[in-house]
Parts: C-alpha cells; sequence; structure tokens
C-alpha cells in the first residue's frame, strides 16, 4: 500500500476511535477515559498533518528544493511530538484538580470496554503503519505509528485502572491512573520530538552510516586507497551520502569517474532505496602506500604491509587513514 493510502487509513480511524472514546467519557465522566479521548484529538491533528506532509514528500525536486521535499517528515514528527507533549500536560493539569476536589464516576465496565476496543484497533493500525513506513522509508509513517501504539499501551493500562477502581471502589485513583497515563504521553511526545530536531539539524544518522559502512568494506577495490568523511542523511524516503574517497594520483579524470560511479551504482543496488551520492575525490599520498592493494604500483613509495579495515570509528573522520 502506497503511503498516502496508509496515512488516509489513519486518519479515518482515528476520527472514529476519538468519537468512541468521547462517548465512553460522556457515559463515565471518568478522567481517566477524558484522558485517552484528549489524546485522540492529538491523533486526529497529527493524521492530518501527517497526510499532507506525505503529500509533499512525494512532489519532485524544482528549484527552489534541489533535495527534493523529504525532510518535512522531520518537521511532521516535531509537530506531532509537541501536540503529545500538550495534551500530557493539559491532562495532567485536569486530573490533579480532580485528584483535589473530587469527581464522580459511574458505569465504568461499558467504558473499559468501548476503551478496551479502541486500543485494540489502535495496536493493529499502529502495527501496520510500522511495517509501511520501515518498508517505504517513511518516518511520518513510523512516527505516527508509533504514536497509535502509545495510545494502544495507554488504552491498555486505563482498561486495568477501570477495572480495579469499579472492584475497588476507590474513586481517586481514576486521576492518580489519569496522572501516570499523562506522564507516560509527555514522556512519549519527548523522545518523538528529540528525533525529529536531530533530523531537522542535519544530525548524521549513525546507522545509516554503519550500513554504508559495511556495504563498502564488503566491495572495496584495490583503487579505493581508503573512505573518509563519510556522512549519511535520510529526507523522505530518499538517502543522502557524502564522502571523500582517496584514489591513486595519477588516474585521469576517466579513471576517477569510472572507480565513483562504481561506488555510487553499488551503494543503490545494496541499500534498496534512493541514493544521492557526492564523492570528492582525494589524490593518494606517499603515507598511504603502507596500506594500498594496488598491484603493479610504478610510484610506490613503501612496501604494502596490510589493509586497514573500514569502521565507524576512522571512516567518519575528515582525514586519510595514515596509521594502522
Amino acid at each position: 500500500m502506497s503511503n498516502k493510502r496508509a496515512i488516509l487509513l489513519s486518519l479515518c480511524t482515528s476520527i472514529l476511535l476519538m468519537l468512541a472514546k468521547f462517548f465512553a467519557f460522556f457515559v463515565t465522566n471518568s478522567n481517566a477515559i477524558l484522558t485517552d479521548a484528549a489524546e485522540s484529538i492529538v491523533n486526529v491533528i497529527a493524521s492530518g498533518f501527517a497526510f499532507y506532509s506525505i503529500y509533499l514528500t512525494t512532489l519532485p525536486k524544482d528549484e527552489n528544493h534541489p533535495y527534493g521535499h523529504g525532510k518535512v517528515e522531520f518537521f511532521s514528527a516535531f509537530v506531532e511530538g509537541v501536540l503529545i507533549g500538550i495534551a500530557g500536560i493539559v491532562i495532567l493539569v485536569k486530573s490533579a484538580y480532580s485528584l483535589f476536589y473530587g469527581n464522580e464516576v459511574s458505569d465504568l465496565y461499558n467504558g473499559a470496554i468501548i476503551i478496551g476496543a479502541t486500543g485494540i484497533v489502535n495496536l493493529i493500525v499502529g502495527v501496520y503503519l510500522i511495517k509501511v513506513g520501515k518498508t517505504n522509508r517513511s518516518l511520518t509513517l513510523e512516527a505516527d505509528g508509533k504514536h497509535l501504539l502509545t495510545d494502544a499501551v495507554s488504552s491498555a493500562g486505563l482498561v486495568i485502572g477501570i477495572l480495579i477502581i469499579q472492584l475497588t471502589q476507590i474513586l481517586w485513583l481514576d486521576s492518580v491512573i489519569s496522572i501516570l497515563l499523562g506522564l507516560y504521553i509527555i514522556f512519549s511526545g519527548y523522545k518523538l520530538t528529540r528525533k525529529s530536531v536531530g533530523g531537522l539539524m542535519d544530525e548524521s544518522n549513525l546507522e545509516l552510516v554503519e550500513e554504508v559502512v559495511e556495504i563498502l568494506q564488503e566491495n572495496r577495490q584495490p583503487s579505493w586507497i581508503d573512505v573518509h568523511n563519510l556522512r549519511a542523511q535520510q529526507y523522505g524516503a530518499d538517502l543522502h551520502i557524502d564522502c571523500h574517497v582517496t584514489l591513486p594520483y595519477y588516474f585521469d579524470l576517466n579513471a576517477v569517474h569510472h572507480e565513483i560511479s562504481s561506488i555510487d551504482k553499488m551503494i543503490n543496488q545494496a541499500v534498496s532505496r534512493q541514493t544521492e551520492l557526492f564523492i570528492h575525490a582525494d589524490p593518494c599520498l606517499p603515507a598511504c602506500c603502507n596500506y594500498c592493494k594496488m598491484e603493479n604500483c610504478l610510484v610506490r613509495a613503501e612496501a604494502f604491509k596490510g589493509e586497514i579495515k573500514w569502521t565507524m570509528e576512522n571512516v567518519t573522520k575528515n582525514q586519510k587513514h595514515f596509521e594502522r
């Protein structure tokens, strides 16, 4: 299924579940259920914004957006995280007030049934969105899916709490449970916001870097003397990589172009996603000879001593691999 259809499913589901949860609140007058219903408003707003951001990511590159529109997914996840956090704060205030001034609840069993059903639906849709998001490399779908899983977990905790309240008749537990769920919601919003801010600030994606380093190491050629200053970033479904590759200094422009094109083709085939590479070619120096595997090199200044394995530690540094 396409990203648009998946997020549209999420939006429609969120609207229906929001209405169901508010119905449960009107039936029970429970703060804890109101907590879940209030977060559902966030689900609807976030899914609507996510739908718009996914629409933007499908637009082609243009003069004003030479890198495409994929970065809007980080902004979408940021907005969703902030909205989750705001919902959590509102829930804490309302629940704290009710804890001190009291709150009458009723018909909790029916409320538990409704909330439990919405939690199951959120669990199914959330798992599905995460699966589609990982397949299509969409941070927005993954964020929305994780949000729905958070909602499902809080609903499960809410159902257990409601049953405890009904069995014990300790009504102030309603507000206590609501406060605990509010704290959990705020923490979930923080994690999502932190990840999105990292993307907006062009924080290097270390998992992607590690994947690319392993691919280069497994397929390295003698003419690729070393790779350094490697960085990888994800913009929507697209991956952008830039690095420096040290090549024999006597290669002409055609040979350099051939080597760089080979690396480009290899990465694109291996990572199974659209990848744009910016590779800067560095000429080798005499200090590189001890780990250079070029055979029959007429300008070798030092005998080959051993290969330096490419790792996250040396490939990400902005310097040639002079020492073993």
